[in-house]
């Protein structure tokens, strides 16, 4: 099967960039040069076509497939696939892809094409030859269903309906499961001679934690340990993927499903208000970013999605939330240990990486999750003026030094300068995720 390799020639992305080249608070022909060079080194350098008809994406520079990083790597074609085949029938089988690797293990968060073996470490407990990696990560089940919904949204296409509810109803029981961890989860995790945030206390198990009505998480979307259980963006986001799952649900009649992905959302929504927020005495009432409900409570936020800073983005939260506003304003200050300012940016980072780096991810998500387009257009130019003259985004670079980067070549950040680029073009996905969902809508203990 033969996949694009090149969008420069799509009439949407040939009008975004004269959309782009046309702003005048930009007047960058980089701006439009590296939106295409992003989206193409997607196509032409990460999907690999496979002999039963799906795609394997490799994240960029680790030869693994994670599923919320081929997820995000696919969104902003969901922009470009409306009319599109070839490119609907790639997302297809990314999408197909994902649904096999859940369905092999519901716990992993990156796989092998083959089952070669090949291991982040060889001595982790998953002894599976198809996993690279079994670190269990909230997001890593919700991303490819958000993927779901919005392609079907994007293309109305129905050819993977019929999996995604397959993949649903396992993301459900493993939720399900992990809302009460200490009793019911067999899920270990344990690695010899690493860091701290490599592996999980308590012989694999992870910190204690009491049950709140969350579910837990033994990692964050960056892959580092929880200090605390349960991380609140990807309780949020596990939401807004199963309002997504029910929606497809009903569209496929299958009622009890849709009743249940309902329920779930509803319980985390609740839970999450309940126990992950905290009052802060500057910024009022903001999300914490970890909790572990026995009164512990983590502030910081990552630049990983699904982060706080992202809600909106991935979580079904309004921009105009109160509690999001505050929080946004909490993780956008020095408050916020992750946080950055230098000469040559400010911005969110993450505790994976050195001390004082920012993230392109973070400074793309802080554009698109903003209602000021000025903001919008700094984080764009942002980007551009630290790529270190490479064209393409990276993991992330020192504040001071953007030729001081981790990660050449990180499909995920390409990702999001794209999604961004399209979305000031008035091009981009924002209809698919600022969307009103019809089960986002609670109230206390049920859905309204």
């Amino acid at each position: 099967m033969h996949f694009p390799t090149s969008v420069k020639d799509h009439p949407t992305v040939r009008r975004a960039v004269r959309r782009l080249d046309d702003l005048a608070d930009l007047a960058d022909p980089r701006v439009g040069e590296t939106l295409v060079r992003c989206l193409d080194d997607t196509l032409a350098r990460t999907i690999r076509p496979m002999p039963d008809g799906t795609a394997f994406v490799v994240t960029g520079d680790i030869p693994a497939m994670w599923l919320r990083d081929s997820s995000t790597q696919m969104m902003p074609f969901l922009a470009l696939c409306q009319e599109d085949e070839p490119l609907q029938d790639l997302l297809l089988a990314v999408l197909r892809r994902q649904f096999q690797q859940i369905a092999r293990n519901p716990y992993a968060n990156a796989f092998n094409a083959e089952p070669s073996g090949r291991a982040h470490d060889p001595r982790d407990l998953c002894e599976d030859p198809w996993v690279w990696e079994e670190k269990y990560e909230v997001d890593s089940l919700a991303f490819p269903l958000l993927l779901a919904h919005r392609f079907w949204l994007a293309s109305g296409r129905t050819d993977h309906v019929a999996q995604a509810l397959g993949a649903a109803r396992t993301a459900i029981a493993v939720w399900r499961t992990e809302q009460d961890h200490e009793r019911l989860s067999a899920y270990r995790f344990r690695r010899e001679d690493g860091p701290p945030s490599d592996t999980l206390p308590n012989d694999g198990r992870g910190t204690p934690v009491a049950p709140t009505g969350m579910t837990w998480s033994g990692f964050r979307p960056s892959d580092d340990a929880c200090v605390h259980g349960y991380n609140v963006p990807a309780n949020l986001c596990a939401a807004a993927a199963l309002d997504g799952a029910a929606e497809l649900a009903r569209h496929a009649h299958d009622t009890e499903l849709a009743d249940s992905a309902a329920l779930l959302a509803a319980e985390l929504r609740t839970a999450t208000a309940r126990h992950g927020t905290v009052d802060h005495p500057e910024f009022g009432l903001i999300y914490a970013y970890e909790v572990d409900g026995r009164g512990n409570a983590l502030l910081m936020d990552d630049a990983n999605m699904p982060g706080l800073l992202s809600l909106p983005l991935v979580a079904n939260i309004p921009a105009t939330d109160p509690v999001y506003r505050a929080t946004r304003a909490f993780a956008l200050s020095p408050a916020n240990p992750t946080w950055h300012r230098g000469t040559a940016a400010e911005g969110i980072g993450s505790p994976h990486t050195p001390d004082e780096h920012i993230w392109p991810i973070a400074i793309a998500v802080q554009g698109l999750t903003s209602g000021d387009p000025a903001e919008r257009v700094t984080a764009l130019r942002t980007l551009l003026a630290t790529d270190a003259g490479t064209g393409q985004m990276h993991e992330s670079f020192h504040k001071d030094d953007p030729r001081r980067y981790t990660r050449p070549w990180f499909s995920w950040a390409n990702a999001m300068y794209a999604e961004l680029a399209l979305d000031i073009a008035g091009l981009g996905t924002r209809p698919l995720w600022t969307r009103p969902s019809q089960s986002s809508r609670t109230v206390e203990g049920g859905t309204s």
